[in-house]
C-alpha cells in the first residue's frame, strides 16, 4: 500500500510506502511523514494499517484533521477514495493500475468540492472585504515598496499581518469559521490567483474553466467535475484575470475584451468578459504538465501500443514528415512532444509555437514563439513569419506545434526542399480530413494556386498522419495511423491504413472498451527501408 502526500502550498507530491502497522504524521522528524507546516503539531495524526484497512486517528493537533472536508472526532475508516487534509497538505490511498487500464479519476474528491454544505458562503464577504481594506492600510502605513520587496518576504509580511487582523477582528469572525482556511484564502486573493490557487497545484487537474464567478469546473482523467470554488464578485474575478495578463504586457478592457496569455509555468489561459461574455468574465485555464509523458507512459494508460511507437520511432528517425491531427484536447501537443524526443541530439531543432508548452530534452534548439499584437495594434509576429524565418536558421527539423492558417503552405514548401522529418498538428477529425483541411489552408497563404498543385505539394510533403481521439469517458487515443502514398490519376489521396482502433464495447462503468490493432498493410516506409538494407520489422504490421 502506498500514500500519496500532496502539499497545495508549493505543489509538490511525494509517495509513502506503507510498511508498517502505524504511520505518524507531523512536524517533528521522528514521525514517518513528515510536514512542514507551523500550524500543524509535531505529532499531527496516526494512521492504522491492517491488511488492506486504514483507519486515521487526529493524535488531538490543534487545527484538526479532515476526512472528507468533515473534522475527524475519533478513529475513522480511511479507503482509497477518501482525501485526509491537514493544514495545506491533503493525503490519499494510492491505487497500483494494471498496466494500459487508464487510472480512474479521484471522482471523490471532486463530489466532496461539489457537495452544497461546502458551496462559497456568502457571509465572509463583508468580513473578506473589510481584511484587505485593513491590509492595504497597513501596508500603505508601512510604506513598502511593493516592486522591489522580495516575493519570499512579502509572502511573511503579508502572512504576518493578516494573522494580526484577524486576532483584531476575532469578535466579527463567527465561530464556526476555520481560521486557518480563512487565512490561506485571504493570501491566495491578495498574493496567488484565489480560488484557482489550489486548482493549479493540484497535479490531477489538467484543465479550469471559470464559466462565471461562482461556477468553476475542472478537467481530472479526462472527465469534468464541478467544484466547489467561488469567487466572492466579478470584480474579484476580472482582478484575478488582469493579475494575470499585466506581467505580459497585455490588457483586456471592454475596448479589448478577449485576450490570450501565459501563466510562468507555460499554462495557457484565455479571457473573455463582458459586453462579450453575458454572465460575467470567463477565464479557461490549460495547465502545462510538469513532467513531459513518455513513450512508457502513454503505452501503459493506453493511448498508444508499442508497436505504433516503434513504427514512428522509425519514421522520425529517418526524416519522415508527420502530421498529428485530433480534436481540441485530444492530445495532439503531448504526442507531439514524445515524438520530438525522438529526434536525434546532434541535429539543430527549431520549435515554432502560437504558446510555448513543448519540452524537449535535446540540446540544440532553438524555441521560438508568436507574439500577438500590442495595445497600440503593432508589432505582431505570426507564426507564418517564424516558418519563413526558421529557413534562414540552419534547421535540420522544424516542428511547428500547430498549423492553422497561410503558414500550412511555407511548411510544405520546407518539407519539399530539404527539410524533411518536419512535425506538426493539426485539427481535423480524421485523416483525409486533416489532408483537406491542409488545402484549405494554403489557400488561406493568398497563393492562386489550382487544387491539383496544391495537392500534389502535400501528397508528396506529408508520409503519415497519425489520428488521436478523445472518448466520451475522457481517455484520449491513436485511434488511426494512415501513409500517404501519392495521387491516383484522378487527382485524390491515395492512402493505406496501417493502425486502426477496434471498439468493442462499453464496461458497466461507461469506459470505452477496445484496442489498436495493425490492419495488415506494410508500410511503403518500411518497404524502402528494407530495400536499402536497413533491418526493420516487418511483423509489426501483421494483425494479431
Amino acid at each position: 500500500m502506498r500514500l500519496q502526500v500532496h502539499n497545495r502550498e508549493d505543489g509538490s507530491t511525494f509517495d509513502y510506502e506503507v510498511a508498517k502497522p502505524e504511520v505518524y504524521v507531523g512536524t517533528s522528524s521522528t514521525n514517518d511523514i513528515v510536514v512542514y507546516q507551523p500550524s500543524l503539531s509535531g505529532r499531527h495524526l496516526k494512521i492504522r494499517v491492517d491488511g488492506d484497512r486504514c483507519e486515521v486517528l487526529d493524535m488531538g493537533s490543534r487545527t484538526g484533521t479532515f476526512l472528507n472536508g468533515v473534522r475527524i472526532r475519533g478513529p475513522e475508516v480511511f479507503k482509497p477514495s477518501d482525501v485526509v487534509s491537514l493544514g495545506s497538505y491533503t493525503i490519499r490511498i494510492v491505487e497500483d493500475h494494471l498496466p494500459g487500464e487508464p487510472a480512474k479519476p479521484k471522482e471523490a474528491l471532486w463530489e466532496i468540492l461539489d457537495s452544497p454544505e461546502k458551496r462559497f458562503d456568502e457571509s465572509l464577504v463583508p468580513i473578506k472585504q473589510e481584511i484587505h481594506r485593513r491590509l492595504l492600510a497597513f501596508l500603505d502605513l508601512r510604506r513598502l515598496d511593493l516592486k522591489n520587496i522580495d516575493d519570499s518576504e512579502l509572502r511573511v509580511t503579508t502572512g504576518r499581518a493578516i494573522w494580526s487582523i484577524m486576532d483584531a477582528m476575532a469578535d466579527e469572525i463567527p465561530p464556526q469559521i476555520d481560521r486557518e482556511k480563512l487565512h490561506k484564502e485571504m493570501m491566495d486573493e491578495v498574493l496567488g490567483l484565489g480560488p484557482l490557487e489550489d486548482l493549479l497545484k493540484d497535479p490531477d487537474v489538467t484543465e479550469i474553466m471559470v464559466n462565471r464567478k461562482d461556477q468553476i469546473f475542472v478537467e481530472v482523467g479526462g472527465r469534468l467535475y464541478l467544484t466547489s470554488r467561488s469567487f466572492a464578485t466579478d470584480l474579484s474575478l476580472l482582478g484575478i484575470i488582469e493579475r494575470i495578463v499585466s506581467p505580459l504586457g497585455r490588457r483586456i478592457d471592454e475596448s479589448a475584451p478577449m485576450v490570450d496569455a501565459r501563466l510562468r509555468d507555460g499554462s495557457r489561459v484565455n479571457a473573455v468578459i463582458p459586453p462579450l461574455s453575458l454572465k460575467g468574465p470567463v477565464l479557461t485555464i490549460r495547465k502545462f504538465s510538469r513532467t513531459p509523458f513518455t513513450p512508457d507512459k502513454l503505452i501503459e494508460i493506453g493511448t498508444i501500443t508499442r508497436e505504433i511507437c516503434e513504427f514512428l520511432r522509425t519514421a522520425v528517425l529517418h526524416r519522415r514528415n508527420i502530421v498529428i491531427s485530433g480534436g481540441t484536447s485530444s492530445g495532439k501537443t503531448t504526442l507531439l512532444n514524445v515524438l520530438c524526443g525522438y529526434l536525434p541530439r546532434y541535429e539543430r531543432i527549431i520549435t515554432i509555437e502560437d504558446s510555448a508548452e513543448l519540452q524537449l530534452p535535446q540540446e540544440h534548439l532553438i524555441s521560438l514563439e508568436a507574439r500577438p499584437p500590442n495595445i497600440q495594434g503593432k508589432g505582431e509576429v505570426t507564426i507564418r513569419d517564424l516558418v519563413r524565418n526558421s529557413l534562414r536558421m540552419r534547421p535540420d527539423r522544424i516542428v511547428v506545434g500547430e498549423v492553422r492558417g497561410g503558414e500550412a503552405l511555407d511548411m510544405l514548401q520546407a518539407m519539399n526542399t530539404g527539410h524533411d522529418g518536419s512535425l506538426t498538428t493539426a485539427h481535423a477529425n480524421s485523416p483525409y480530413d486533416a489532408l483537406r483541411r491542409i488545402e484549405t489552408m494554403v489557400l488561406m497563404a493568398g497563393m492562386e494556386l489550382p487544387i491539383r498543385v496544391i495537392r500534389e505539394q502535400i501528397a508528396s510533403a506529408i508520409h503519415v498522419v497519425v489520428q488521436l481521439m478523445r472518448f466520451p469517458d475522457g481517455t484520449r487515443r491513436v485511434v488511426n495511423v494512415t501513409e500517404v502514398l501519392g495521387l491516383d490519376g484522378d487527382g485524390n489521396y491515395q492512402t493505406q491504413e496501417l493502425f486502426l482502433f477496434r471498439q468493442h464495447g462499453l464496461s458497466e462503468d461507461g469506459r470505452v472498451l477496445g484496442r489498436i490493432v495493425p490492419t495488415g498493410a506494410v508500410s511503403k516506409c518500411y518497404r524502402e527501408l528494407a530495400e536499402s538494407g536497413i533491418p526493420v520489422r516487418m511483423e509489426i504490421f501483421r494483425p494479431g
